[in-house]
């Protein structure tokens, strides 16, 4: 599945527009993360814990995006976007969005 940020992809022919596609996942972080981050806020530093819990929500809401492309016919999608926000204290949201489309190959 190619996917692209831009509206189109170069070299491509969008032969079809199929419709939005999104994906989300949620997650909450934990008590032994919360007290390794408490830790690493208190002497500064990167707080690693929580960039992989971001990572693997992207990756999880890209995944389902796919899959919702791939059941509409799609073999691209293209404007794709991601949004992150906090749903309630201890977790976060990533919604990944964009426009499913069949390319001319």
């Amino acid at each position: 599945m190619l996917m692209s940020t831009t509206d189109e992809i170069v070299g491509k022919h969008i032969e079809e527009t199929l419709g939005l596609v999104k994906g989300n996942s949620v997650q909450s972080r934990n008590v032994g993360r919360d007290m390794i981050a408490g830790l690493r806020n208190i002497v500064g530093g990167e707080m690693k814990e929580y960039a992989e819990m971001l990572v693997r929500s992207r990756e999880i809401a890209t995944k389902v995006m796919v899959q919702e492309a791939q059941q509409l016919g799609a073999n691209a999608i293209v404007g794709v976007r991601f949004s992150t926000s906090s749903v309630m204290d201890g977790t976060s949201e990533v919604l990944a969005y964009g426009t499913a489309v069949k390319l001319k190959l």
